[in-house]
């Protein structure tokens, strides 16, 4: 029995393998067949890329996301603020609320 040759593959030709995975609407399967590559050897390109391509940096939606998150934060920021102004209006002497107010829990 003869030892089977490795093949090496061009970092272009697996990432063009991996793009017709994600874009071409056909099985895995179907494109290992193609293009002459094991199903496992193809899934392992698949994987090894979508984890550098999470590495690589923020994405448009991490920046959506990013943006939302920032503005959630000032509103809770200002919402805060407004509550421990009104804690600090409602615990001045004579204000029929002023016992409410020394018992409240306002967080910093």
């Amino acid at each position: 029995m003869s030892k089977r040759e490795r093949r090496v593959f061009t970092e272009e030709f697996k990432h063009e393998a991996v793009r017709l995975i994600e874009t071409s609407g056909r099985t895995i399967t179907q494109i290992a067949d193609e293009l002459g590559v094991g199903l496992s050897t193809l899934t392992r390109w698949k994987l090894i890329y979508r984890q550098a391509d999470l590495l690589a940096g923020p994405h448009e939606d991490v920046n959506k996301e990013l943006a939302r998150l920032r503005k959630e934060n000032e509103i809770l920021r200002q919402e805060r603020e407004i509550l421990k102004r009104a804690a600090t209006f409602f615990a001045k002497e004579g204000s029929p609320f002023s016992a409410l107010a020394r018992h409240a829990v306002i967080p910093t």
